[in-house]
């Protein structure tokens, strides 16, 4: 089922793509032209010692829960998360299942000085080109929806284009497909996507199998102070949190008692 249902957003990726084509090709040619100074922003900040980061979510909805906030409104939760001087804010940019725009990582790209991250499935190269044009300085690829071929290349397009690139995997096989391909930032899901089930011993599991000089962050399912210590004690260097946050209407609040213990 899950399988089936990735597989749809894929296919609906692809559509969204080839409907988009035209533009994409418009703003890798103009991007061509230009030039472009954060790469490693994201990677520093979100490596920074002594303590766990935190990548920050912006997201609407998700596919199996449907709208997550319904007083979305990116604008104020960029102004929220830069003011808490969270590590990094990733921007869901998926708009069939997840409700997403471009749109809105452009506007908190240029509006706050925090580095942020494109949050997509990302299948064409052109989709890095539009990362950049929006100023992220970072974008998600998942090692499950790719080929090695694709990995190693959009790596390499993200290095030209001055984006990092967070990594991710799902288990042992994606893993060591990561660390062939060359990745640096190393995202572990602790959601299955075969049956959608979170725990967070998936990153405790893989992260001890990860070379030290590669950077760790923790995703999905981080609900407490006590689940950002256990992540933080097994080794991540930061965690990406969002539906935590996003059901809270005091946002702030929740940052410090999720990653300080602060009531």
């Amino acid at each position: 089922m899950a399988e089936d249902f990735l597989s749809k957003i894929i296919a609906s990726k692809r559509l969204e793509n080839e409907g988009r084509k035209a533009v994409l090709e418009s703003v890798k040619i103009n991007l061509d032209k230009t030039t472009y100074t954060r790469y490693g922003l994201f990677k520093k900040c979100i490596s920074a010692p002594g303590k766990i980061n935190l990548i920050a979510e912006i997201k609407k909805a998700s596919p199996s829960k449907g709208v997550i906030r319904d007083d979305f409104d990116p604008d104020a939760l960029g102004r929220v998360y830069d003011k808490a001087k969270v590590a990094a804010i990733s921007v869901l940019t998926e708009e069939k299942y997840f409700q997403g725009k471009a749109a809105y990582l452009k506007m908190v790209s240029e509006k706050f000085n925090t580095p942020t991250l494109m949050k997509d499935f990302v299948i064409d190269e052109l989709q890095l080109y539009d990362a950049r044009y929006c100023g992220a300085s970072a974008v998600l690829l998942i090692v499950a929806i790719l080929s090695d071929e694709e990995i190693v290349s959009f790596l390499e397009v993200c290095r030209r284009l001055d984006l990092d690139a967070l990594v991710e995997v799902h288990d042992e096989e994606d893993l060591t497909r990561a660390l062939h391909c060359g990745a640096d930032i190393i995202g572990i899901n602790n959601r299955n996507l075969k049956t959608f089930e979170v725990d967070l011993a998936t990153s405790e599991r893989l992260i001890p199998l990860i070379p030290k000089d590669k950077v760790i962050v923790a995703e999905s399912g981080i609900k407490t102070h006590q689940d950002v210590c256990r992540l933080k004690a097994a080794g991540a260097h930061a965690v990406l949190i969002g539906e935590t946050f996003l059901r809270e209407r005091d946002v702030a609040r929740k940052i410090k008692e999720v990653m300080y213990g602060e009531n």
